[in-house]
């Protein structure tokens, strides 16, 4: 058994996927732009349907000319307590893709596909000792026109990355919440033969 950040694996795994979760407390220090990029290369490596690779990173770091367009795309929730990361990030993905002899096609895997990536880049920040924090709780319609997002491009999610800091950075209202969460057990997840 491989236990990790109060949390136990049920079946051997790597102990990196203990360890990588979701905090939100940062503590703002900078990150360089070398060391995002090796998290970016981690996620460039995911598998894609037809190798297509439809994923894209929009990002900023702190307390470079984006930083406030950025914060400003996120809901007032998530801008609470993200306004403490190092670097946020959208991810975008091509709804389509270009097959030999076909043309352009619809991708039908391109979220999916998307969500590899940042599992990717998610493991690689964990790997530096980082953290990032994917985000739902964005702005999608102001993600789309702030940022030019072009047309046949699907905004997927927003990620905070940065140093872990203590609890007590976040509002108080957080604080009681900030632990890796548990998972549910694979035998409800995994399902041999079906529903």
């Amino acid at each position: 058994m491989i236990t990790a950040n109060n949390r136990t694996a049920d079946h051997p795994i790597e102990d990196i996927f203990l360890k990588r979760w979701s905090p939100r407390a940062f503590t703002g220090e900078a990150i360089s732009e070398a060391e995002l990029r090796t998290m970016f290369e981690a996620a460039r490596w995911a598998p894609s349907s037809f190798n297509a690779q439809p994923w894209r990173f929009l990002y900023a770091r702190r307390d470079n000319a984006h930083w406030d367009k950025f914060l400003g795309l996120l809901n007032p929730f998530n801008q609470s307590w993200a306004k403490t990361a190092s670097a946020l990030v959208f991810i975008v993905s091509e709804e389509t893709m270009e097959i030999q002899g076909k043309g352009h096609v619809p991708s039908y895997s391109h979220s999916f596909d998307a969500g590899a990536a940042w599992g990717y880049l998610a493991l690689q920040a964990a790997f530096m000792g980082w953290h990032a924090h994917g985000m739902g709780g964005i702005e999608y319609d102001k993600i789309y026109t702030t940022l030019n997002i072009p047309k046949g491009m699907r905004v997927e999610a927003g990620v905070a990355i940065g140093k872990q800091g203590p609890k007590t950075l976040l509002p108080e209202s957080l604080q009681a919440g900030e632990t890796p969460s548990p998972r549910r057990p694979v035998q409800e997840i995994a399902i041999e033969g079906g529903f």
